[in-house]
């Protein structure tokens, strides 16, 4: 996005609210600074629908006073003064934490890498209209698609800056544009949809408008006259990188520290101990050049390194921010984020590493299986494990993808799901949450 970023002015400002909270009798503090700026457009059926622009600068001071703790947000334009003295009256009314304070200074970042997640092109209102365009048009020219739900596309650019009373002062930018369309196929009661989209930090780097609208009209198409199947137990379910990464987004929140911490998570006693077959490795990595959830520090301005969350199928580490941490009697890995005045813990860029076979021979391997391409719902119980979710696919016999199917449940626990999946070698990286396509043993269907 074509825009000036000069950091500086902001840093400056937050460099001054946090003085003026330790005037105000803040024992240490620490305020942030969230940028976000957005601009997209959708179309339908060759006209464009809706055009849509947001920008924000988003203030956040928090203050300790001994063991208490309090946050405020404001907008640009407020009182420093005025918010830091709220903030540390509001402290020295709370409960103590005893696990809330700073990041300790000889974590913080002193330097860091350029990640490059900034892209300096300008790209325009119309730019963005002719891709979302050009995506349904392309979806439209497939065969059997027959409607669009409306196509997007959207530039938009986010970043933190971080003061706190430690000494510590950064910021960093990224951008990130996207595409997406959605296609109908078939007539009246037997219209089937579906859709495809991309996103990248570089507008470049999108994968072209018409490849995802012809994959988008494929999908929509390739699903048309869906069949039921029977209520079936041990069943290898294979499931698309689209939906995997979902999957690999359950094992993230299932090795939250704050959830292990909380007595949330049904992984919560499982460090050190395996959790999926030998072999199997799924990492986390805040410092990919051009890597979607990358950053050069974390919400507390600690330095992040690449992990092997699980090696060999072990469970090696647990996201940590320095409250989560000191809560487990652990030590932050970097990986705290704010929302907000808040901070807590999450994944960055996650990946459940690709295996050694091949998409085909996996599915091949199956033999009879159900090939998932989309999922319905949330029941997924991050407490017991339980996972049971409405699920669209293909039906697969002897290793071939034959026939649509949909209105079936799939069901099993996830810990049984992780020590039974196998993954294939086509996992695309540019995602924050990145999984190729994997087969999971031992399922439950339940259809007609």
């Amino acid at each position: 996005m074509s825009e000036t970023i000069d950091s500086a002015v902001l840093e400056q400002r937050a460099a001054e609210l946090v003085d003026q909270a330790r005037r105000a009798g803040a024992d240490a503090a620490d305020a942030v600074v969230v940028r976000g700026r957005s601009r997209s457009v959708s179309v339908r059926l060759g006209k464009v629908e809706a055009t849509e622009a947001s920008e924000s600068d988003d203030f956040s001071l928090r203050v300790f006073v001994g063991r208490r703790v309090a946050s405020v947000s404001a907008n640009p334009g407020f009182d420093l003064k005025v918010l830091a003295e709220r903030a540390v009256a509001m402290a020295k009314a709370s409960p103590e934490d005893p696990y809330a304070s700073l990041a300790d200074p000889d974590r913080l970042a002193k330097s860091y890498p350029d990640l490059e997640l900034f892209d300096s092109r300008d790209v325009s209102t119309e730019a963005l209209t002719e891709t979302a365009l050009a995506a349904e048009g392309a979806a439209l020219s497939v065969a059997g698609v027959t409607n669009s739900s409306g196509a997007g596309a959207s530039a938009g650019m986010g970043g933190l800056v971080l003061v706190t009373s430690h000494g510590f002062s950064g910021s960093y930018m990224a951008t990130r544009f996207g595409c997406s369309v959605s296609a109908i196929a078939g007539e009246g009661t037997k219209m089937e949809r579906d859709y495809d989209f991309d996103s990248r930090l570089y507008f470049d780097e999108l994968r072209t408008a018409e490849d995802i609208g012809r994959v988008a009209g494929e999908r929509a198409a390739a699903r048309v006259n869906p069949r039921r199947v029977a209520t079936q137990k041990n069943v290898t379910v294979v499931f698309d990188p689209r939906v995997a990464r979902g999957f690999a987004g359950h094992l993230a929140g299932a090795i939250n520290g704050a959830s292990v911490a909380r007595k949330t998570s049904f992984l919560r006693d499982m460090m050190g101990k395996q959790i999926m077959k030998s072999g199997i490795a799924v990492t986390d990595d805040p410092l990919i050049v051009r890597g979607a959830s990358s950053r050069p520090f974390d919400g507390e301005g600690v330095s992040g390194s690449k992990l092997s969350m699980v090696e060999d199928g072990v469970l090696r580490h647990w996201f940590l921010s320095t409250s989560a941490a000191r809560e487990l009697g652990l030590e932050t890995n970097g990986r705290g984020v704010r929302g907000g005045p808040a901070v807590s813990p999450a994944s960055t860029n996650l990946a459940l590493e690709p295996g050694s076979i091949s998409r085909d021979d996996l599915i091949r391997g199956v033999g009879t299986g159900f090939y998932v391409t989309e999922l319905i719902g949330q029941g997924v119980n991050m407490v017991t494990g339980e996972y049971s979710r409405g699920a669209s696919g293909f039906w697969i016999e002897n290793g071939e993808i034959l026939y649509p199917v949909s209105e079936v449940t799939i069901a099993s626990n996830l810990k049984q799901m992780f020590m039974a999946l196998t993954p294939a070698d086509d996992i695309d990286r540019k995602f924050g949450i990145a999984a190729p396509t994997l087969a999971v043993e031992g399922m439950t269907i339940a259809g007609t």
